[in-house]
């Protein structure tokens, strides 16, 4: 039996029901595989919350509205192909993200040692080829230049983009996964970066407001 296969086995038949639900509520299309690699991510996630507090949602019908939903809500808007997930806690968005498109490359960067050892255990155990995790602070990590850098929980949108201000491509994006609160914000992004989308986002099985807050360099369009 394989690692995937075991950890699928763990799981409550209303958890997959739940996942099926929400993606078809969002109008995302996954394989058999896909499927199996969500399904695998949560367990982990669960088995592993239990002795490392990773996360406070214990429950596991709330971790699939609440992580992996509310991450697959900003697919429509992440192209790459270089990903860069800031702050990125058990690897959520990015792990979600390239579960669902493997054509996407996508770095992991969070500081808590813990956090970042289940990050390589789920690379591991899901077989995802596309996923790099990184412990470092964000202010001396150094990479090649991303062309998307996102951030779901990790600060205020001037912390966000002063402290990755290097790391996006010229031409690249900062997405800022954020509750209804932003605006005042936004009024005080560093000078020569804008707004330039913002898209209000409905997670499945959520009633809390989220919205992407999508960041250039002033001049690009």
């Amino acid at each position: 039996m394989s690692s995937l296969t075991a950890l699928l086995k763990s799981l409550p038949a209303s958890v997959a029901l739940r996942l099926d639900k929400g993606l078809h509520q969002l109008a995302i299309n996954v394989s058999q595989h896909q499927r199996e690699q969500l399904l695998g991510f949560l367990a982990l996630l669960h088995k592993w919350n239990r002795a490392y507090n990773l996360t406070a949602v214990r429950d596991l019908d709330e971790m699939v509205s609440r992580h992996v939903l509310d991450s697959a809500v900003v697919f429509p808007y992440v192209h790459g192909p270089r990903l860069l997930d800031v702050g990125a806690g058990p690897g959520l968005p990015g792990i979600v993200l390239a579960i669902l498109n493997p054509e996407l490359d996508v770095t992991l960067l969070d500081s808590n040692g813990k956090k970042v050892r289940f990050q390589r255990q789920a690379v591991m155990e899901l077989g995802l080829k596309n996923v790099t995790p990184v412990q470092a602070r964000v202010e001396q990590f150094e990479a090649a230049a991303f062309d998307q850098v996102i951030s779901r929980a990790f600060a205020s949108l001037v912390d966000f983009v002063t402290l990755t201000r290097e790391l996006p491509a010229i031409d690249g994006q900062w997405l800022a996964m954020k509750g209804p609160g932003a605006d005042d914000e936004l009024r005080d992004l560093p000078h020569g970066i804008k707004l330039h989308a913002r898209h209000l986002l409905e997670v499945p099985f959520e009633a809390a407001q989220r919205q992407l807050l999508i960041l250039t360099p002033e001049g690009v369009e």
